[in-house]
C-alpha cells in the first residue's frame, strides 16, 4: 500500500487520526499560531485538573454562615455551618470575619490545607460572563478573555508556555528522543495542548500503550514519518518516538501484560475517572520522560437537578484522588504542582429542581510542595444583591490567568498573550 502526505491529507484520514490517543500531536504541531520559542521553564510540572461541566464552587467551599449566602440556598444546596453535615472550617483572612467551610465530604482536602500544602483562590474565573459550556472552556484552554479573539487564537496556553508546537522548523529535529513534554488524559483533544508537538493522549496505561488505531493507524503514522521533513511528518515521529518510549517503560510480567502499579506511601487511587486519570499522570511522571504538563478532564459538574448527591459524590472521589497522587508523587512535590479549575461557577441562588445554574465566579484548587497553602487568596466581592454580578452571580475579582501565569513561572505573555496581572503568591517565595 502506497501511502502520500496529499492522500492522507485529502482523504480526512489526518483528521481522523487526530483524535486518536497518542497521534493528536499532529494536528499540533501543524498549528502556526505559536509566534515565538520559548524556553523550558523552571516551574517543574504543572497538572492542570479541569473540572468541566461548571463546578459549584459555592458548594465546595463557602462562607457558612454568610447570611445571603444562607438566604439563597437550602441546606441541601450550601455548606453548613452547624448539624450532622456541617462543613469542615478554615482558617483564612480572606474575610476573616466570615466563618468559610470546605463541603463535608472534601475532608482529604481540608487535610491538605491544614498541611499547607492547598490554597484556595476564590472568585476567580473569566472576565468575560459567558455561559456556555464550549466557549468558556475554549478560552480558558487557549489562555485568552474574549470571545472574539478565539478566531485567531488557534494554539493553547500550555503549548505557548512549553514554546514547542507550530513555531516552524525544527521543532520536532531538535527535540531530545523519548522525551514527552505533554500528556492529556482524555481521549479527545484538548486544546489547552494546541500547538504542541510531541503532546500525547495517554486514558489508561493498565493495557499499555500500542500504537493507536490498529495496525492500520499505526502504518499512516509510519510511511508518513518517512516521507519528509514538513510539519506532519516530524509530528508523526514525535508521536511514535513518544508512545514507543512510553510503553517501552511500562513494567510487565512474564506473560507480556502491564504489571499492576504500585503506589507509593500507601496511596489508594479508586477506579474513578479522576482516580485513574491521576494515577495515569504519576505513572507518566515517574517514567522520566521530561513531562512538563499534564491535562486532567473530570466530568459531571454540570449539577442543573438533584445536586446534593451528586456533587457530594463528585466531591470526595476528586478529593481522594489528589490526596492519593499528593502521597503518591511526594517525594517530587517540591516540582509538582496541581491546579484544579473549571469553566464557570453556578449562580448563588439554586433553582426549582434542586439544583444549581450556569453563573459566573468560582474558585481554583492549587496544591503542590511550593504552594504557600493554607490561604484563601483573592478578594472576596460579597454576596449581597448589590455585590453579585448582573444581581445573580457570584462576581470574578481575580482573572484565571493571574494563577495560571504565577505557577508556570514565565511572563504572562509567554502563555497569556496581552495579559498583564499582578501575581498572588500563591507559591512560596
Amino acid at each position: 500500500m502506497t501511502i502520500s502526505r496529499r492522500g492522507v491529507m485529502q482523504g480526512g484520514l489526518m483528521a481522523g487520526l487526530t483524535g486518536l490517543p497518542g497521534v493528536r500531536s499532529l494536528a499540533f504541531a501543524a498549528d502556526k499560531s505559536v509566534e515565538a520559542p520559548v524556553g523550558m521553564l523552571g516551574a517543574g510540572t504543572l497538572v492542570v485538573v479541569f473540572l468541566r461541566g461548571g463546578a459549584d464552587m459555592l458548594a465546595l467551599v463557602a462562607p457558612a454562615d454568610d447570611p445571603d449566602y444562607r438566604a439563597a440556598r437550602t441546606p441541601e444546596l450550601r455548606v453548613m455551618a452547624e448539624g450532622p453535615k456541617a462543613g469542615i472550617r478554615l482558617e483564612q483572612t480572606l474575610a476573616p470575619s466570615l466563618d468559610f467551610r470546605l463541603h463535608p465530604d472534601a475532608a482529604p482536602l481540608a487535610d491538605l490545607y491544614a498541611a499547607r500544602r492547598l490554597a484556595i483562590v476564590h472568585a476567580v474565573g473569566l472576565t468575560d460572563g459567558t455561559r456556555s459550556h464550549f466557549v468558556a472552556q475554549d478560552l480558558m484552554e487557549r489562555g485568552i478573555a474574549r470571545e472574539e479573539d478565539l478566531a485567531r487564537t488557534g494554539s493553547g496556553w500550555v503549548a505557548r508556555w512549553l514554546g514547542e508546537g507550530g513555531h516552524g522548523e525544527g521543532d520536532e529535529g531538535e527535540r531530545e528522543q523519548g522525551r514527552v513534554p505533554a500528556i492529556g488524559t482524555a481521549a479527545a483533544p484538548a486544546a489547552a495542548l494546541a500547538g504542541l508537538g510531541g503532546a500525547l493522549a495517554v486514558p489508561d496505561l493498565r493495557g499499555g500503550l500500542a500504537p493507536p488505531g490498529g495496525p492500520q493507524a499505526a502504518a499512516v503514522l509510519a510511511a508518513l514519518s518517512r516521507q519528509g521533513d514538513g510539519a506532519y511528518e516530524r509530528a508523526a515521529r514525535a508521536a511514535l518516538d513518544g508512545l514507543s518510549a512510553v510503553d517501552g517503560r511500562l513494567p510487565r510480567g512474564t506473560d507480556g501484560k502491564v504489571a499492576a502499579y504500585d503506589a507509593e506511601g500507601g496511596a489508594v487511587y479508586e477506579e474513578t475517572e479522576a482516580g485513574r486519570a491521576l494515577q495515569t499522570v504519576a505513572r507518566m511522571l515517574k517514567m522520566d520522560i521530561g513531562l512538563r504538563a499534564a491535562c486532567v478532564d473530570v466530568g459531571g459538574w454540570d449539577t442543573h437537578e438533584n445536586q446534593q448527591g451528586r456533587f457530594a459524590t463528585a466531591v470526595g472521589q476528586l478529593s481522594r484522588a489528589l490526596a492519593a497522587f499528593h502521597t503518591d508523587t511526594l517525594r517530587y512535590e517540591r516540582d509538582l504542582t496541581v491546579v484544579v479549575m473549571s469553566e464557570f461557577g453556578r449562580r448563588l441562588r439554586g433553582n426549582r429542581s434542586q439544583g444549581t445554574d450556569h453563573g459566573h465566579g468560582g474558585a481554583m484548587l492549587v496544591l503542590g510542595g511550593r504552594v504557600a497553602g493554607g490561604r484563601m487568596l483573592g478578594r472576596w466581592p460579597g454576596l449581597a444583591s448589590h455585590q453579585l454580578d448582573r444581581g445573580v452571580d457570584l462576581a470574578v475579582t481575580t482573572d484565571y490567568r493571574t494563577v495560571l501565569s504565577e505557577l508556570i513561572g514565565a511572563p504572562a505573555a509567554r502563555g497569556f498573550p496581552g495579559f498583564q496581572g499582578a501575581p498572588l503568591s500563591v507559591l512560596r517565595g
